[in-house]
């Protein structure tokens, strides 16, 4: 999956990787598939709903109690998203820096991977409205977790193949997450839907056994990249402050932007371009039930069509930049991106819904 925190090391090298190697390269997209079950169960299907129908006020109204603050359950989860995109936006340039100082991305990959792995098993410990920060907290550092993740395993991209075959490689990470999340979306709706079936007192059980199975999973399959990923070793530069180097280098860049109006004018596009993608990408299932009222069945199933309309998306537009170009390839996706939101604000059905779901899937990758 896209991220929007890519890391370009900028440190000397000290040894050379064989690139496009077809083992190198199925280990890098194989983090698509760890991670995606993260993104899918965790982000867009089934944590949403549960989280709505967790955390509720003693009355039964959609206000909790966060840390003696009263607040809707669905304001509340959207603050803690955004808080998650601010904590891991200060802490890359600080950890990219440590990264390119002493050649181990690697690591900072792990550090992040747990950190996400070990936050989506503590969400099994949300049972009820009482827990609601502990959920929350779960969910914040799931969400750095993964967004940080992605920052160090994009930055493998340049190493492994060559510019040429960056859009194939994505766009086959992209399918490979895609096809990868959707087995383990279909495993855990199996068990919520029969809980009885596999030894569990309610579908609550086992939807919160679902969080914990998507950690153990997002961490294990994580260890495939982990282990056949080649660490590119670099040399160390002395007078270097490892704790401010990646700022320094964003001041750096910032400062050089007034020489490039077209890398300005690119970062300011991809901003706003970003923010508004994500929006719709993790309020969808809140607008789903908040808005039109459709049945947590129905979300899920609406999810699904995307994640699997997505992975031919990917292929298509990974095709279209091939011939056309990334800029003709981007015009074409935003320009669906705008239709999309503006169409969002009118509609009314669940059919509506279903149809903004598919276009959606097919420019998601």
């Amino acid at each position: 999956m896209s991220s929007p925190f890519f890391i370009q090391s900028n440190m000397p090298n000290t040894s050379a990787i064989t690139v496009n190697n077809p083992r190198t390269v199925r280990a890098w997209t194989m983090y698509d598939w760890a991670n995606s079950v993260y993104s899918l169960v965790i982000t867009s299907a089934i944590f949403p709903i549960y989280y709505k129908e967790v955390a509720r006020g003693a009355d039964g109204s959609d206000v909790v109690s966060f840390f003696g603050i009263t607040v809707q359950n669905s304001v509340l989860y959207s603050y803690s998203l955004s808080f998650s995109f601010l904590l891991v936006a200060a802490l890359l340039p600080l950890l990219s820096g440590m990264a390119d100082y002493t050649g181990r991305k690697k690591f900072f990959m792990k550090l992040f991977v747990w950190t996400g792995g070990l936050a989506c098993m503590g969400l099994y410990g949300f049972q009820s409205a009482d827990w609601v920060v502990w959920g929350i907290v779960c969910s914040v550092m799931a969400s750095v977790g993964y967004s940080g993740s992605l920052g160090f395993y994009e930055a493998f991209l340049p190493e492994i193949v060559t510019e040429d075959r960056y859009d194939r490689t994505c766009a086959r990470g992209y399918s490979m997450g895609y096809f990868g999340s959707v087995i383990l979306m279909v495993a855990c709706l199996i068990m919520i839907m029969n809980p009885t079936a596999f030894w569990f007192e309610s579908a609550g059980d086992a939807t919160r056994f679902s969080f914990l199975l998507v950690g153990v999973l997002w961490i294990g399959f994580a260890y495939i990249p982990f282990t056949l990923l080649p660490e590119v070793e670099r040399a160390r530069v002395g007078g270097v402050n490892v704790w401010t180097s990646g700022y320094l280098e964003l001041l750096k860049v910032w400062r050089q932007l007034k020489h490039l109006p077209d890398l300005k004018r690119y970062l300011a596009s991809f901003f706003f371009f970003n923010t508004g993608v994500q929006t719709v990408m993790y309020l969808a299932t809140l607008f789903g039930t908040d808005v039109l009222h459709l049945e947590s069945t129905k979300l899920i199933a609406t999810i699904l069509l995307i994640q699997l309309v997505a992975a031919v998306g990917a292929s298509l537009f990974s095709r279209i930049s091939q011939r056309q170009g990334n800029q003709m390839a981007l015009y074409i996706m935003i320009a669906i991106w705008m239709t999309v939101c503006l169409a969002a604000y009118l509609i009314t059905t669940e059919w509506e819904f279903y149809a903004l779901a598919f276009v959606v899937g097919m420019i998601m990758g």
